[in-house]
């Protein structure tokens, strides 16, 4: 098969069957696959699940994936930008996938507004973006992804990937990150995104600075107001964000 859009395959199958693992822990009724490629790793979901639908932007690998499949009953191949496609369509599942790279934050922002439905995602992606939604405050990965999917999702590390494990090799590492939803969601998710997104615009800037043009002076007498969001933690971005709003 050719390879289009930058794609790089992962064939390694331990690492695979530990994706499919970390994504499906139990047989699972339903999974959509992001991005299968070749189909390695739905290979390994295949066994685990009942239903498994998976999103093929790549027309020509979509047709591929039908031919090797053709007796493969659970499995249905859309071809589709997942972007543009309502996954929810299909009814409460798990979500993996190997993210392009150039699309990955999207995905993962696209997973975060769906609801309790969808609880647990295991996506493979860029070394570097899976260190920014595992950060911690005060460090440099820490930043308004990093805000915005630990709001929704338990984050944690399933494995490094080296760029051996791929064909062709990329010229960066990756990782596997599992994210569980949360049982409690801020109920103001929406206007707090917001306010997080406006307090990392210039992230070297102090709050002060970065939220004074949308909350005037109130802004000059709190307490975080010399301080740079990426020091904040959750419960900070949560209790600055009742404070102004209120």
């Amino acid at each position: 098969m050719p390879r289009k859009l930058g794609q790089h395959f992962l064939v390694r199958d331990a690492i695979l069957e530990r994706l499919a693992a970390a994504a499906c822990e139990e047989y699972t009724p339903r999974v959509i696959e992001v991005g299968p490629g070749r189909g390695a790793l739905t290979k390994h979901l295949l066994p685990r699940t009942a239903e498994l639908h998976a999103v093929e932007v790549d027309t020509s690998l979509a047709d591929y994936l039908r031919r090797k499949y053709a007796s493969e009953p659970k499995l249905h191949v859309h071809a589709s930008d997942v972007l543009s496609t309502d996954i929810a369509q299909w009814g409460s599942a798990v979500v993996a996938g190997n993210l392009p790279y150039y699309i990955t934050s999207p995905i993962i922002e696209k997973f975060l507004a769906l609801d309790k439905r969808f609880p647990v995602a295991v996506f493979l992606m860029q070394l570097e973006v899976a260190e920014r939604v595992l950060a911690s405050p005060g460090t440099r990965a820490y930043g308004y992804l990093t805000v915005a999917t630990q709001l929704v999702c338990d984050v944690e590390l399933v494995c490094r990937v080296p760029a051996s494990a791929f064909i062709p090799p990329p010229k960066v590492d990756s990782a596997a990150v599992r994210l569980r939803r949360k049982v409690e969601i801020p109920v103001n998710l929406s206007s707090l995104l917001i306010f997080v997104g406006r307090s990392f615009a210039h992230k070297r800037k102090t709050l002060r600075n970065n939220l004074r043009p949308f909350y005037g002076e109130r802004v000059d007498t709190l307490p975080e107001a010399n301080l740079r969001a990426e020091q904040l933690t959750l419960r900070q971005f949560v209790d600055l964000h009742a404070r102004l709003s209120g």
